[in-house]
């Protein structure tokens, strides 16, 4: 065979290879960005996250004076993160106590004028009686004409001057303890007030509210803090949870609540307990800022695994793996 002809030979050998690999390009594409899932399990990966809060004084208005921790700090739960400062609160406060004294003061004086009124009143009573009997008698006398009659008038005006006396007085207790009820309500409102202004000052202390690490710190000292105004953000460390998404045909073969494992690269070879806690409703396209181990152009199903973290080594932000057993369809 010539040169030429072995050439030609060639030429069409390698021809025919690049339509072969030109017509099963579709499936070649597939299968490089298929599902990592196999019979038994798929992989996802995201990053781990942690719930925060972000901490601000409520109901005060005042510079920062205490601000001991900086980012990255661990602190426990009611640990003092922040205060502000409290002069004008802690007067507000005594000057309260002394609101008290004053109303319980105020009780003790309508108290004891309660108690002489009362006792004019009985005094009065005994009067009236007295007047009242005199007042017979000389009615009495006058009709048999064994007395006089100025005599019977004289004793009429004494008993109506004491039924006045008497009537003067029941009113001058009514109003004692009416006073005596004012003055008791008057009580109850510094009391109440106190406990407020109380509770207000303890606003003057920022504590945290869980134990776990400071991402973020928003403020400096002297900084005018006020109710809205961030000064930590606080990450919840014992309870993070990994973002990720499962492939539309595997979502039916998982399950809330199912045990999966997660991984790290920062911890190779350590396994973590997590659990299937939320599975999106609605499919969605992979988003491009988020790595799976499925095919970017098929829908997927947003899932969130929550994880034990006793030793606080999952920090939020970590890459990691999970490992999820795949069910029975429908079971």
């Amino acid at each position: 065979m010539s040169r030429r002809a072995l050439f030609l030979c060639l030429l069409m050998v390698v021809v025919a290879g690049a339509g072969t690999a030109a017509w099963r390009w579709p499936a070649a594409w597939q299968g490089w960005f298929a599902s990592s899932s196999n019979a038994d399990h798929v992989v996802v990966s995201g990053n781990i996250e942690a719930h925060q809060s972000v901490l601000s004084f409520t109901q005060v208005q005042a510079p920062i004076v205490e601000l001991p921790f900086d980012e990255g700090a661990a602190v426990k739960k009611g640990t003092m993160l922040a205060r502000v400062d409290d002069r004008l609160y802690r007067q507000q406060v005594e000057i309260d106590h002394a609101n008290i004294q004053i109303a319980a003061a105020q009780v003790a004086v309508n108290e004891g004028s309660l108690t002489a009124a009362q006792d004019n009143l009985i005094s009065d009573q005994y009067d009236l009686a007295e007047k009242q009997r005199d007042f017979d008698r000389a009615q009495a006398l006058a009709k048999t004409n064994a007395g006089s009659v100025q005599a019977r008038d004289l004793a009429e005006t004494a008993m109506r001057q004491s039924a006045a006396e008497y009537s003067r007085q029941k009113a001058m207790v009514l109003v004692a303890q009416g006073n005596i009820e004012l003055a008791r309500a008057n009580e109850a409102q510094a009391v109440a007030k106190l406990g407020l202004d109380k509770v207000t000052l303890g606003y003057a202390t920022l504590t945290a509210p869980f134990e776990g690490v400071i991402s973020v710190r928003q403020a400096e000292l002297g900084q005018l803090a006020g109710p809205g105004v961030a000064i930590f953000t606080l990450d919840d460390l014992d309870h993070p949870w990994l973002r990720a998404y499962v492939n539309e045909p595997d979502i039916g073969r998982v399950r809330l609540g199912e045990e999966v494992n997660v991984s790290t690269d920062a911890y190779p070879g350590k396994t973590y307990r997590g659990r299937i806690s939320f599975i999106s409703p609605e499919a969605e396209f992979t988003p491009k800022t988020v790595e799976t181990h499925a095919e970017r152009i098929t829908l997927v199903f947003r899932i969130r695994i929550d994880i034990d973290n006793p030793t606080h080594e999952l920090l939020p932000g970590m890459p990691a793996d999970a490992v999820i057993p795949l069910l029975p369809p429908g079971k």
